[in-house]
């Protein structure tokens, strides 16, 4: 995989949104003295104070430095530019990375990665272009929405008046166009402009979920506070945190057939009787058909679908 755009400094500032309630399931002691991720962290180079026993930040931390000691550093979002990154985020929805590959390769031979090319461009040409990704007539024109959007905020390209906007403005910009939802402006924030915004997906939703975290049917923007609130706002944490994430929702937290005992997190101790069920139907740690079985964890992923 590629690496992730340059990472920029961390821009403060954060939405504010009520925090979700402990589950009932969960203990309250952190499970040792340190803090929880903080050889993680150091590791990362995060830079945060200890949490001194907060709910649920020291759970927060206990997930990445577990984590991050056993898959990371992940080096996301793969992309040559912002603007690429921009594109890869709207073409992955609904469809696997390894066709947004291909849909970009086809940009790039016909010289379509600028917004003004692609703007330009005859709209049969583009939805061929854009094919391999799936719903390339929807693609197309969400794509085209997109690159008015950059060019109606910058003097021309991905100018950096666009990128360079305060992070919840240029996400509030990003919703306002058609066929971008939270995940995909959260993912161009956090990945194109390296602005702190945490990236909510259905990986995130399972693991929190079996973590007894949240209930996993809560709205996109409590999941999302959940992180924002708990963690500081550092670009850097939560481009690896979404990374990690995905890497290990991939190879572990499956829906019908997770692999706990292989998981770095599959031994909680914030839990007192074990991971629960997943809303997919997947079942808990004990007894599970698959555990520990295939040859170990596979490969890493690219993006997911969105």
């Amino acid at each position: 995989m590629r690496p992730s755009p340059q990472r920029k400094a961390p821009t403060p500032g954060r939405t504010e949104a009520p925090a979700l309630k402990p589950s009932k399931r969960a203990g309250a002691e952190a499970p040792a003295a340190e803090a929880p991720g903080a050889k993680a962290r150091d590791r990362a180079g995060v830079q945060a104070p200890p949490t001194g026993g907060r709910w649920p930040a020291d759970r927060l931390w206990w997930i990445f430095g577990k984590l991050f000691d056993a898959l990371g550093p992940c080096d996301w979002w793969p992309g040559d530019s912002p603007f690429e990154v921009m594109t890869g985020a709207v073409l992955t929805q609904n469809t696997a990375w390894r066709n947004v590959e291909r849909a970009i390769a086809n940009l790039k031979a016909k010289g379509l990665d600028t917004p003004e090319a692609l703007l330009a461009a005859d709209r049969g040409e583009l939805e061929l272009a854009l094919k391999p990704s799936g719903y390339f007539t929807v693609k197309a024109r969400r794509l085209t929405a997109l690159c008015s959007f950059v060019m109606e905020n910058g003097a021309g390209g991905l100018d950096p008046e666009v990128l360079g906007l305060p992070a919840e403005e240029l996400r509030e910009g990003l919703l306002s166009v058609n066929g971008v939802g939270p995940e995909t402006a959260d993912s161009i924030v956090l990945y194109a402009a390296g602005k702190p915004s945490f990236v909510v997906d259905a990986y995130t939703r399972r693991i929190l979920s079996r973590h007894s975290l949240i209930a996993g049917d809560e709205p996109y923007g409590l999941i999302r506070s959940l992180f924002m609130d708990g963690l500081p706002p550092d670009a850097p944490l939560y481009n690896e945190y979404h990374a990690l994430i995905v890497v290990a929702g991939h190879r572990f937290c499956r829906p019908k057939a997770p692999r706990c005992r292989l998981c770095p997190l599959g031994s909680d101790p914030f839990l007192s009787d074990g991971l629960k069920a997943s809303p997919e139907g997947g079942a808990g740690p004990e007894g599970r058909k698959g555990t520990g079985r295939g040859g170990g964890p596979g490969p890493s992923p690219r993006p997911p679908k969105r």
